[in-house]
């Protein structure tokens, strides 16, 4: 059998796996010690089959392009992934839901760790990214002791995967281009639904004195934050056009940004019965918009700080 066959869905068995023991083993169990592995009981199937899909989604582009040398999966790029994974999930537990709260319809904070999948997709392939973005953000999600959305986990896997499918081009000039139309254009589109449904209901604002209960609107940062940190990342990508990967990092990490956080928030259409508006205003470009801001700025520190390293080490 195929050596990168072999090792591409033994990653991807061993990420479903740990998915299916935390969710179906411990997802009913009280906490254990400073981690919280609770999942919604009511729509578990659901929730898995997401995870699955996901999983799918990543198996599929592999099988797709699998002649590609970036699908090579070593004892190195393992110890990239329970690095990664473990990185992330501090980091997401130091900012997640309790520094700076987005207002939204559900749980979304300022995430500064999304830089951490989209680097390691980059720098280490899809592989390590999807392992780094999903386990990373689940175990994150645990230590905050709200619980998991395990959809979101496996959106933030497609985050990092999705960063490093530039591996796949090997003119990463001409792959950006592409990719930089296709998020503007991404964007743009989430930034109009927003205006057209400028009433979506903000969940986590509460003004108990005059009466109000989650019913103000989502604001007018969040629903433009998608635009604003797309001009940011442009912005990156030609003032570093003579950096290739400082440019390519940050610009396919927008596009794993849209399509990870897009998959997540899309999911509880169906998860938790939001409409498709809802979806989009109320999930969606809170959590994304900031996200893009934040890679614009913390994704060039990143790979600029492992090419020295690269560089010391003679590599």
């Amino acid at each position: 059998m195929d050596k990168k066959l072999v090792s591409v869905l033994g990653a991807l068995a061993v990420l479903l796996a740990i998915f299916a023991i935390v969710m179906f083993g411990l997802g009913t169990t009280e906490a254990l010690g400073p981690f919280n592995f609770t999942v919604d009981q009511a729509t578990l199937p659901l929730r898995f089959a997401f995870v699955v899909l996901g999983v799918a989604i990543a198996f599929v582009v592999y099988f797709l392009t699998k002649e590609n040398k970036a699908w090579e999966v070593g004892t190195r790029a393992v110890v990239y992934m329970a690095i990664g994974a473990a990185l992330y999930a501090v980091f997401s537990y130091l900012f997640n839901g309790t520094v700076f709260v987005v207002p939204s319809l559900s749980q979304v904070s300022l995430r500064p760790a999304i830089a951490i999948p989209m680097f390691f997709g980059y720098a280490f392939g899809p592989v390590v990214g999807f392992f780094t973005g999903a386990v990373g953000n689940m175990f994150g999600d645990a230590l905050t002791g709200f619980g998991l959305s395990p959809q979101w986990s496996i959106g933030n896997g497609l985050v990092g995967f999705v960063s490093g499918l530039v591996a796949l081009f090997g003119d990463k000039k001409k792959s950006m281009d592409t990719v930089l139309y296709v998020s503007g254009a991404l964007a743009f589109l989430a930034a109009a639904l927003f205006f057209l449904n400028r009433g979506q209901a903000n969940m986590l604002f509460y003004d108990v004195d005059n009466g109000i209960f989650g019913d103000q609107q989502i604001s007018l940062f969040a629903g433009l934050s998608i635009v604003i940190g797309f001009i940011l990342v442009a912005v990156v990508r030609f003032a570093f056009g003579q950096n290739l990967d400082i440019a390519a990092a940050v610009t396919w990490g927008m596009l794993g940004n849209i399509l990870g956080i897009g998959f997540a928030a899309i999911s509880d259409i169906w998860i938790n019965g939001f409409s498709p508006a809802a979806a989009i205003v109320g999930e969606f470009l809170p959590a994304a918009g900031p996200n893009l801001i934040f890679a614009a700025v913390l994704v060039p520190l990143l790979v600029a700080a492992y090419a020295a390293v690269q560089r010391q080490s003679g590599r």
